[in-house]
């Protein structure tokens, strides 16, 4: 009797990303959905993304968590549009909370849509929310074994971003074992080792985004 009920979650779940993706695809923006273990670093990589390329792009940030709007208000204090969803306690972001979320948006002009899912590495990667790609996030931090533990976030991410880079003479973290895992399971994902706290590294994941954000306006 559940197997039905899941699998319809899972349909109404990719019917309404399906129509997220044609509204982005007839707006040329460029939807990017964010995922990784608590702590991980995506609300800082926003703020450096944010502000290092706010001459340069229009952008706006779906905030997802548990609860708290402190990420919100993190990323707005860069001058980027932001909305907050609280989940109450729901272990990923879906489609449908991304639809209402858009209603507090501005997407005239937008090139940059951010969707920061809710901290965790199983639940985001089941739910496809409209996005063009997903960008997974390890911190050096974690284990370099994560993307064998994880594998499906990992399998359907277009990018990784290996961030805390600074951390690495503290601690036992192998870049290229963790970007050897990674490439196992996806062979195209694009690997980028970062510190936001240091900006080395950042700018190959400005260089990226600037990639596809022409892909997307041509």
């Amino acid at each position: 009797m559940q197997i039905p009920i899941v699998r319809n979650i899972l349909e109404a779940n990719d019917r309404i990303s399906e129509e997220l993706k044609e509204l982005f695809a007839k707006k040329k923006i460029l939807a990017l959905n964010l995922m990784s273990s608590p702590g991980a670093g995506k609300t800082s990589t926003l703020e450096k993304t944010l502000t290092a390329l706010k001459d340069e792009f229009k952008m706006a940030v779906i905030e997802g968590d548990l609860q708290t709007d402190n990420d919100a208000q993190r990323v707005a204090a860069t001058g980027a549009q932001a909305v907050q969803i609280n989940t109450e306690g729901g272990c990923h972001l879906s489609s449908a909370m991304v639809a209402e979320a858009l209603k507090s948006l501005d997407l005239e002009k937008l090139d940059i849509l951010f969707i920061e899912n809710v901290g965790n590495l199983v639940c985001p990667a089941e739910f496809d929310v409209g996005e063009d790609h997903k960008i997974t996030l390890l911190s050096v931090t974690e284990g370099d074994d994560k993307p064998e533990k994880y594998p499906l976030m990992f399998n359907i991410s277009s990018v990784l971003i290996l961030n805390k880079t600074d951390l690495l003479p503290y601690v036992d973290f192998d870049l290229d074992r963790a970007a050897g895992f990674a490439r196992a399971l996806n062979k195209d994902i694009e690997v980028f080792p970062l510190s936001c706290r240091t900006g080395e590294g950042l700018e190959q994941w400005y260089a990226w985004l600037r990639k596809h954000v022409a892909a997307k306006k041509a």
